[in-house]
C-alpha cells in the first residue's frame, strides 16, 4: 500500500510528464482508441469509414475536393497518417519542380497521396503505385477512380514492395524512376532504396522524398545517408500531419550516381 505522502511526492513528476507529452497523448486516443471503439461499434476498418466520408462530401472527378474531405475526416473526425496538407504542399512543389513522367509510390494507404501526386504530374505521366494490404488497396483504388484518374495515369500494384521493386523492369518496362515517394513501413525504407538502386532504376537527378523520417522515424535509412555518399539530401522538418506539437520530417535525395 503506497502512502498518500509518497503518492503526493509523485504528484508534480506525474503532471510534468502528462505535460511534456500531452501530444503524444493526444495522438495516442485519436490514433489507437478512437480507431478500436470505431472498429467495434462499426463492424468497419477506420479507411473504410474515411471513404464513406470522401464519398459523401467530396465532388467526383475533383481531386482537390477529394483531398479537402480527407483533410477534414482525418483532423476532425479520426486521424489516418496521410502525409497531409502542411508536408503534402512541400511534395506539390516538389513536384512541380522536378515535372517527372515516370514515379513510383511505395504504400498507397487509402489514396490520399497518390490523389496528391497523380494531380500535380504533367500531361503523358504515370504513376506506379504499390500497397501490400489487399483491404486498402481496395479503398485507394476506388479514390484514385473517384478522383478521375484511369490506368493509364495511375497503376496500382497490390504486392509487398520488396517483390514488386525486382520486376518493375521486366513487367511494367520501366527502366528508370524520376521521382519516387516513400510512405509506407519505416522499417522499409532503407531495404527498399537499396533494391532501387541494385536494380538501375534511379539515375542521375532522381528523386525519392520520404516522409516521417523524424516520426516515428526512419534511423537506419537517415545513417546510410550520411555515409553512402550516393545522395545529396536535406531534410524538410515540419509537424506530424493533423496533430500539433510533434516534431516530424520529410527526406529529400536526390541520386547522384556512384562516384
Amino acid at each position: 500500500m503506497v502512502s498518500p505522502a509518497i503518492a503526493l511526492a509523485f504528484l508534480p513528476l506525474l503532471l510534468t510528464l502528462i505535460i511534456r507529452y500531452r501530444y503524444y497523448f493526444v495522438l495516442f486516443y485519436r490514433a489507437v482508441l478512437v480507431r478500436i471503439w470505431k472498429d467495434c461499434v462499426t463492424g468497419l476498418s477506420r479507411e473504410e469509414r474515411a471513404f464513406q466520408y470522401v464519398l459523401t462530401n467530396a465532388t467526383p472527378g475533383d481531386p482537390d475536393s477529394i483531398l479537402e474531405a480527407f483533410d477534414y475526416w482525418c483532423s476532425k473526425v479520426e486521424f489516418i497518417s496521410n502525409i497531409g496538407p502542411k508536408k503534402g504542399k512541400i511534395l506539390d512543389r516538389l513536384l512541380m519542380e522536378q515535372s517527372p513522367l515516370t514515379v513510383l509510390e511505395l504504400g498507397a494507404h487509402c489514396g490520399y497521396s497518390t490523389v496528391r501526386i497523380a494531380r500535380a504530374l504533367p500531361l503523358g505521366a504515370r504513376l506506379y503505385s504499390i500497397e501490400m494490404d489487399q483491404r486498402n488497396a481496395a479503398i485507394a483504388e476506388k479514390i484514385i477512380r473517384l478522383a478521375g484518374f484511369d490506368d493509364d495515369t495511375v497503376e496500382l500494384i497490390v504486392n509487398p514492395s520488396d517483390e514488386v521493386i525486382p520486376r518493375l523492369r521486366s513487367d511494367y518496362n520501366l527502366e528508370r524512376l524520376d521521382f519516387v515517394f516513400m510512405d509506407h513501413w519505416k522499417k522499409c525504407y532503407l531495404p527498399d532504396l537499396q533494391l532501387l538502386e541494385a536494380y538501375g532504376l534511379l539515375g542521375k537527378g532522381s528523386m525519392i522524398v520520404a516522409d516521417n523520417v523524424l516520426f516515428p522515424g526512419a534511423p537506419k535509412f537517415l545513417r546510410y545517408l550520411r555515409k553512402c555518399g550516393l545522395y545529396e539530401w536535406k531534410i524538410h522538418r515540419a509537424t506530424l500531419e493533423y496533430s500539433k506539437g510533434i516534431r516530424d520530417g520529410m527526406a529529400e535525395l536526390v541520386y547522384q550516381g556512384i562516384k
